[in-house]
């Protein structure tokens, strides 16, 4: 009964807040996050973690060869689009979000943090932002949140972002999270996550502006789900860039990237009919038969899906071959 007053006290609050500020009364998400770049590779990153449904649709903001946005607490999502426009035109993170700032009568309930494309980084916690709430910013990073149990979280970010410096960023990024959550995390538990990453350039090509882009909208362990399910992305940037080579007529090099893939997600069934397939287009039949055996054990579907692929050009042994393979 308590556990009920005190949520319907919070979103109270919050439509109240909302109607003096000017901020939808869904969008409450007290939080704690990162935007950082990669000095190697150019990359940018958000990732966030929760005790709110679906974090990941409000906190993160990214443009490739533009920047990254965080905006969290009593969100002001318009952080988000705007401050990618104004970096996009060259503003700098620090004007653009000071600009932002100025503008937004309810910033004292903000808490935002912008990052561009040249490692420019600016943060900002309001006032009002529900303790513990900090920001610490360091060269090409910022780690903030709200609401959290102790003092002690916001440091154990930053810790981490440089002990964990020879990581890819997107792995990087979970270790950061997973420091923030072990110093204490979020007072009220942990519902969802996210991460994006961005690339270094500008691109027109929308499908390819997110290199990463993964959310756990809700569950008892989101960290958790979320660096599995970075891993399983990991695993299928080898699997595309198989899917590439066949296509390349480069059965040797989707042998190798499928190989990788299937080292990486033993598990999965997919990941080892290409990888027999591969095997098959290369000459190399009585390596994938086994391979073929197991999956078709598993799933007689995978069996129907090989007699399909020589119409497409995808499978180029004989029919023969294909024969003594299914039976």
């Amino acid at each position: 009964m308590i556990r009920s007053l005190l949520c319907l006290f919070l979103l109270g609050f919050a439509s109240l807040q909302a109607q003096n500020i000017g901020v939808e009364k869904e969008a409450f998400a007290h939080t704690y996050s990162i935007v950082a770049r990669d000095t190697v590779t150019g990359e940018m990153a958000v990732g966030v973690q929760s005790h709110w449904f679906s974090v990941g649709s409000l906190v993160p903001w990214g443009k490739s060869g533009v920047g990254v946005v965080a905006t969290q607490s009593f969100v002001n999502p318009a952080y988000g689009p705007k401050g990618l426009e104004l970096m996009a035109n060259g503003v700098s993170a620090e004007e653009a979000l000071s600009q932002l700032v100025e503008e937004d009568k309810g910033r004292d309930y903000r808490q935002v943090a912008f990052l561009d494309a040249h490692g420019s980084v600016s943060a900002f916690t309001g006032g009002n932002c529900v303790q513990a709430a900090e920001d610490l910013t360091g060269k090409n990073f910022s780690v903030q949140a709200n609401m959290m149990l102790n003092e002690e979280v916001v440091p154990a970010m930053a810790e981490a972002f440089m002990r964990y410096s020879d990581y890819p960023l997107a792995e990087r990024v979970v270790e950061v999270l997973k420091a923030a959550e072990k110093a204490g995390g979020d007072i009220r538990g942990k519902q969802s996550a996210a991460l994006i990453v961005v690339g270094p350039e500008k691109t027109t090509k929308s499908w390819e502006d997110k290199k990463i882009d993964l959310r756990v909208d809700d569950h008892e362990q989101p960290l958790k789900e979320l660096e599995r399910l970075l891993k399983v992305a990991r695993a299928y940037e080898h699997m595309n860039k198989g899917d590439l080579a066949v296509e390349a007529g480069d059965m040797e090099r989707a042998l190798k990237e499928y190989g990788t893939a299937e080292r990486m997600f033993p598990e999965n069934l997919e990941m080892k009919f290409w990888k027999a397939v591969a095997l098959a287009n290369s000459g190399r039949i009585e390596e994938a038969q086994p391979i073929f055996n197991m999956v078709f054990e598993e799933d007689e579907n995978w069996k129907e899906m090989l007699t399909r692929l020589p119409k497409s050009g995808i499978l180029t042994i004989s029919e023969e071959q294909l024969q003594r393979i299914i039976d």
